[in-house]
């Protein structure tokens, strides 16, 4: 029988612990953890996902801010705000949404922000640490898989692991976790001549491609576990990922829904990051 990774319900769970993290902090340090979060332009999801960050930070306690900024906005304001983000006390993690107009340079933007607030991880420095093994904010979706495959008790040491697509948000933290744990990590991309090769081999898949339904029974092994990244929205409106759910899943050991897989952890994640981030900063001032 397929066990259904039920992001939601953990997603919960983390959610809570959060919150209980929250307020301990605040008993101890007479505040609470803060996030702000920025959005420039009106990308329709990206103003939805904002607005779900917020809102998760403000139940769990959390200081938040959500700073709109419109489209036209120049480089030189953005750093200017990130500047006197990076200085308000009360502010422990700063999150920039991608993307970014066209017209903004997003690398120079993520690496204005200070490290120590990288709430989301992609500092060029907290990327670095990431390869090197050492402490500091790892990218909230490649994490917050890692936390859903150990709370089903899912052992990835001396897995195949076949890692779909090369980004630095998802694809390339992924593989990077995936190697501190011990499974034997493959990385495919647009460019990749047979996919089908390498995910017929695959203990486990991490689809995040952004093509829908790409990845179908036939190109997975009994016994996979499908993790699948990927919201696609089809014509009609409907809501699907990279793997074709009903051929992929009847063959799975384990298999993540889409949507109420991979999505609601990446945003507990962002939350535990801030959390964590805090408690570093009081540990550095002490």
């Amino acid at each position: 029988m397929t066990l259904i990774l039920d992001g939601r319900e953990t997603a919960k769970e983390v959610r809570r612990e959060v919150k209980e993290g929250v307020a301990a902090f605040r008993g101890r340090h007479g505040r609470p953890p803060g996030l702000a979060v920025i959005l420039v332009g009106e990308d329709p999801a990206s103003r939805i996902y904002t607005r779900n960050k917020a809102r998760a930070a403000a139940k769990c306690g959390m200081f938040d801010v959500l700073h709109r900024l419109p489209d036209t906005t120049g480089e030189s304001e953005i750093l200017e705000l990130i500047s006197a983000l990076n200085a308000d006390p009360r502010i422990d993690g700063i999150l920039v949404q991608l993307p970014l107009p066209a017209a903004v340079d997003a690398r120079r933007i993520l690496a204005a922000v200070d490290p120590a607030k990288d709430a989301d991880g992609f500092h060029p420095l907290n990327l670095g640490r990431l390869v090197l093994g050492e402490e500091g904010p790892t990218p909230c979706t490649p994490l917050g898989i890692l936390t859903l495959l150990d709370r089903y008790e899912i052992d990835l040491e001396g897995m195949e692991a076949v890692v779909l697509g090369r980004s630095n948000i998802v694809g390339k933290p992924m593989a990077t976790l995936l190697t501190a744990r011990n499974a034997t990590v493959t990385v495919c991309h647009s460019r990749t001549r047979d996919l089908g090769f390498h995910t017929r081999r695959a203990d486990l898949v991490v689809s995040a491609m952004g093509r829908p339904e790409r990845i179908t029974g036939d190109m997975v092994k009994e016994g996979v576990v499908a993790v699948d990244v990927g919201i696609n929205r089809l014509p009609d409106g409907t809501l699907v990922g990279d793997f074709h759910f009903e051929s992929v899943a009847p063959k799975a050991r384990a298999v993540t829904p889409v949507p109420g897989g991979v999505g609601p952890m990446t945003i507990a994640t962002l939350l535990a990051n801030v959390l964590r981030l805090a408690g570093y900063r009081v540990r550095s001032s002490e």
